[in-house]
């Protein structure tokens, strides 16, 4: 639905508080471009470790050759050389000195001062781990976008222009590397296809210090390992033409053969092989039994397969300018609204947050970016979550005035008290960021959830989008079939209870994850504590 507003003067805008519910990598945008600007300082001081080291040699080389053309006119008549008093004399001086002083500048270390900068930097490095959930993190992508391979090798990813200068592609080594990380989690149809990519481009010639022998050891066993008992033997046999010796796949070789031999023996019924061959192919395309619907449901939303509104029902969609029951801020310039989605209610809000604020929220956040928390339904309490990827900060009304007119903000276009509401919550996702099919509020089988906090369950949820996304990172609502596109200087509310209190479990939602670009959110958690029994935002008592 595409809604045009054209009156002239944009609403005055106020402030509000509000809490956010997606993540990212261990390393988020904001500190990856540190990272960036880490790097190009060690590349810098990499290049004057070089400069100086030339420096050095042209000295060397000037000294090498002054002495060749010198020794080579004193060897055709060492006698009538050195029958010269005064050759004789810096012939002792040069033995005596200066080849002490050309051994003092062949081993002057010119590296101290790029060593000095590499050790202070290292320690802003990211680990292994770092490594290995930025590894985790293009899997994910892949399988929830329905990305091959060859697509993300080559990095022609959806929504990314061919011609951008800073598109990266993925060498032979970095295919074995996501291998390699797919294979130490077991996941043998994610090692196939990284291996696999790999092997193609050794074979189309790419240069690489990768081997295909190694690759095609790791691809047999995947292979294997999914069933692929024939396709295992004529991978190894191709390892054994280029390394005869390699003694696991001289093993392997033999066990693959008695297998395959067991199975012609047990002389397997036509129709048989041909379900074993289709188990095969389920298991290795759908891999049916590591998803489970919702999980199927939410991926086909962020791939923008949901559900088709007819148009009856699209027809109760509008677009609208909204003043909150004529408030005094907004009578003369009325907030727009949009209608996202009938049932639940979800309500889009156009330019409720200005440029110079998102960039204000972001600078007082990014200093204290952390992993973000998840309520812990045993304990009640906040506890880090692999369904949750992303780096997060709350910011209280008292830090800034910013963030107190985004408070009241929210409070004046909702109609709802947001002196219980929790802090506001900005989040900041990066490529593959994520925060899978959940509820804001507190079930019945979690009663403490919100205890700590003495102001009841979460009522509604208030989300600003900070940026635009290239591509992925929608927030979905995978048992109705929703799914909102982040769009910079909008935000998004919706109720989690129904007027009785009752939780309304159709709001169960999702952050898609971040394919292209630098995702930023910040969201206000309404809690029920301070609220009139009425349904502000122009919802009616039936939505």
């Amino acid at each position: 639905m595409t809604c045009c507003f054209l009156l002239a003067a944009g609403p005055k805008i106020h402030s509000c508080r509000f809490d956010f519910f997606e993540t990212c990598p261990p390393f988020c945008p904001g500190q990856m471009m540190d990272l960036l600007f880490t790097e190009k300082d060690l590349v810098k001081s990499l290049k004057d470790y070089i400069k100086a080291e030339e420096s050095k040699l042209e000295q060397v080389k000037r000294w090498a050759e002054k002495l060749d053309e010198l020794t080579a006119t004193a060897t055709q008549d060492p006698e009538g050389f050195l029958g010269h008093p005064v050759n004789a004399f810096k012939l002792m001086k040069r033995l005596n000195t200066e080849w002490s002083e050309v051994e003092d500048l062949v081993l002057r270390d010119m590296s101290d001062g790029f060593i000095s900068n590499l050790t202070i930097q290292r320690q802003h490095f990211p680990s292994e781990e770092d490594q290995t959930g930025a590894a985790k993190a293009l899997l994910r992508l892949q399988d929830t976008y329905k990305l091959d391979t060859q697509t993300i090798s080559t990095g022609d990813l959806p929504g990314v222009s061919t011609d951008l200068p800073y598109k990266s592609t993925l060498m032979p080594e970095d295919c074995f590397e996501l291998g390699k990380t797919a294979y130490s989690e077991m996941d043998y149809y994610h090692t196939e296809l990284w291996m696999a990519q790999a092997l193609r481009q050794l074979d189309e010639g790419q240069v690489s210090s990768l081997d295909a022998v190694t690759v095609l050891d790791y691809l047999s066993y995947s292979v294997y390992q999914q069933g692929g008992l024939e396709r295992a033997l004529e991978y190894t046999k191709r390892l054994l033409t280029l390394d005869p010796d390699h003694k696991r796949a001289s093993g392997n070789l033999k066990y693959f053969e008695y297998q395959l031999a067991k199975q012609m023996k047990a002389a397997i019924e036509p129709k048989r092989l041909q379900e074993v061959a289709k188990e095969g192919e389920k298991r290795e395309s759908e891999r049916t039994t590591e998803y489970l619907p919702e999980k199927r449901k939410y991926e086909q939303l962020c791939r923008g397969e949901g559900i088709k509104l007819t148009p009856r029902r699209q027809s109760r969609f509008f677009c609208r300018y909204y003043d909150n029951n004529r408030h005094p801020y907004y009578i003369l310039g009325p907030v727009k609204q949009e209608d996202e989605w009938d049932r639940p209610r979800i309500i889009r809000y156009h330019d409720v947050i200005s440029e110079r604020e998102m960039e204000k929220i972001k600078e007082l956040a990014k200093p204290r970016l952390r992993r973000a928390t998840v309520h812990d339904p045993q304990t009640g309490k906040l506890t880090t979550a692999q369904y949750r990827v992303s780096k997060s900060a709350w910011l209280a009304a008292y830090e800034h005035p910013v963030v107190d007119r985004i408070n009241q903000r929210i409070e004046d276009i909702t109609g709802l008290d947001v002196k219980t509401a929790e802090e506001l919550q900005v989040a900041n996702y990066g490529v593959g960021g994520q925060y899978e099919p959940h509820f804001d509020f507190g079930r019945k089988d979690e009663p403490d959830a919100f205890k700590e906090l003495g102001t009841g369950n979460r009522i509604a949820t208030w989300l600003f989008y900070m940026s635009d996304i290239t591509a992925g990172g929608a927030t979905v609502f995978p048992e109705v079939g929703a799914s909102v596109r982040p769009k910079k200087g909008t935000a998004v509310f919706w109720y989690n209870l129904f007027p009785s209190g009752e939780g309304d479990y159709s709001t169960r939602h999702a952050a898609c994850p971040v394919l292209v670009g630098n995702k930023w959110v910040s969201n206000k958690w309404i809690h029920e504590r301070g609220q009139e029994f009425r349904r502000p935002c122009g919802l009616r008592e039936t939505d």
